[in-house]
């Protein structure tokens, strides 16, 4: 008999229809008479309730229904007589699909921390929390094709492996099949990468950005959403070695443009996530973060407050809160602001979003559209409550002559980065972009405090399992 998912179940008006349930047991109780099994599949946070008759099957097969026992019911899909359920399957025949050992079954009856659950990883999808979590992952990444295609926007598929590091950072993994044990090295003892794979040196991907902006300065409107990689010795609850970037990129869009698209972008996801998971969201409110539903309804119904780096130092530096010393880190023109500080913005000063612009140019990247006062950049940052800094983007250098200065000054290498220059050579044009790590996003509509929580096998310093 074909399978119902539960989801389908627990939304089926029961008329004592013979149904096929499947998934995994969560609880097992009963007594002399009657067992009752809750089983879940994956498909919905709530579990069914099967009502199996103790005289009509095996006592070891009864048994063998323990938690993490994988089973197929057929039944009768009737009213439920029990309260906080709709229906319930009469159970008429069990099959054992998998037995799951009560001594060692990682997965008890009781609550688990969260790092015992990142120690069990490739079984934590299996509660409640993840199983909540990993359907939202789904719905968000849903929204994100979803409006980019509304948009017209195409799906740009960039490189994982890569010769130029679009941040210039440095923080990156290296590619190569050369025989460490054996390196061959060149007349002055560096390693010759002319004799590998791709003939020069190569690293995994910390950005689609720049291959992004050549498919836009064809296109028009691209977007590229795929993992991205840094080796960044960070063993924090906001670092990842390994995570997904959503990186739209525009041309012809100027600033404003850039923060209109981002604004009416992440409403958008946070609207779809509410309307496609609201029993999950309400578990995760519940159960984790009870101001949870508050701040998704808090950035749906504010229009984002717009302002400049400057404007934002000159109220934080004037700040009941910067002159009590409150703030544990600097306040000052030319300074990276702090979480403390973007958070201070959004949850006390202007109690909306916000986006801030103009950043000095020294702590930007390269390709920043650099402004006329010669200080600073067409960067904007989105800032959210909870979680400070959401989106960054900018709009980027057109002008081949300023950006290959800005590249000279920073000491990048100008061959690795000659087909990025050809864009502002041949037919450039004023373009825009930005990007917002995915797994951040996840955080914010999940609750979450640790960003391992939100990814199914999280890669970070000494971390490779799963």
């Amino acid at each position: 008999m074909k399978r119902t998912p539960i989801v389908e179940l627990l939304n089926t008006a029961p008329a004592e229809q013979t149904v096929n349930a499947r998934g995994w047991v969560k609880t097992k109780r009963g007594n002399n008479f009657v067992n009752f099994v809750a089983l879940n599949d994956g498909s919905v946070i709530h579990d069914i309730q099967i009502v199996a008759d103790v005289a009509k099957f095996d006592e070891e097969l009864l048994k063998s229904l323990s938690t993490g026992s994988c089973i197929s019911v057929i039944g009768k899909l009737v009213a439920s007589q029990g309260k906080g359920q709709k229906v319930e399957i009469q159970a008429d025949s069990i099959e054992v699909y998998g037995t799951a050992d009560p001594d060692t079954y990682p997965l008890q009856k009781k609550a688990h921390s969260m790092e015992f659950l990142r120690e069990n990883a490739h079984l934590r999808l299996r509660t409640n929390t993840f199983g909540a979590i990993f359907r939202i992952r789904h719905a968000l990444s849903y929204a994100v094709h979803s409006f980019f295609d509304r948009k017209g926007f195409y799906y740009l598929h960039t490189p994982v492996i890569t010769a130029a590091d679009a941040e210039g950072a440095g923080q990156m993994f290296q590619v190569t099949t050369l025989d460490l044990k054996k390196l061959p090295l060149t007349e002055t003892g560096e390693i010759d990468f002319s004799q590998d794979f791709f003939g020069s040196s190569a690293n995994l991907t910390v950005s689609g950005q720049l291959q992004g902006e050549a498919g836009a300065l064809a296109l028009s409107q691209v977007y590229t959403f795929g993992p991205t990689f840094r080796a960044e010795n960070s063993n924090t609850a906001r670092h990842l070695s390994e995570f997904w970037m959503i990186e739209p990129e525009m041309a012809f869009y100027d600033i404003q443009d850039n923060m209109d698209l981002a604004e009416e972008f992440l409403k958008a996801c946070i609207a779809y996530v509410r309307e496609k998971c609201a029993d999950d969201l309400a578990f995760l409110n519940e159960r984790y973060d009870k101001e949870l539903l508050e701040r998704l309804k808090f950035v749906l119904e504010n229009q984002f407050e717009r302002l400049t780096y400057s404007e934002a130092v000159e109220i934080l530096a004037g700040s009941n809160h910067h002159k009590k010393g409150k703030f544990q880190y600097p306040v000052k023109w030319g300074v990276d602001l702090q979480s403390e500080h973007e958070r201070y913005l959004v949850e006390q000063h202007f109690k909306k979003p916000v986006i801030l612009i103009n950043y000095p140019k020294e702590i930007k990247s390269f390709y920043m559209k650099q402004n006329a006062d010669g200080k600073t950049v067409a960067a904007m940052d989105i800032l959210f409550p909870g979680i400070g800094e959401i989106i960054g983007g900018s709009q980027r250098e057109e002008n081949y002559d300023k950006l290959m200065a800005r590249v000279r000054e920073l000491g990048m290498h100008e061959e690795a980065l000659h087909w990025y220059l050809d864009l502002r050579r041949f037919g450039s044009a004023p373009h825009s972009g930005f990007g917002l790590g995915f797994e951040r996003m996840m955080m914010f509509l999940t609750g979450m405090t640790n960003i391992r929580d939100v990814i199914y096998a999280p890669r970070a310093p000494k971390q490779i399992d799963f």
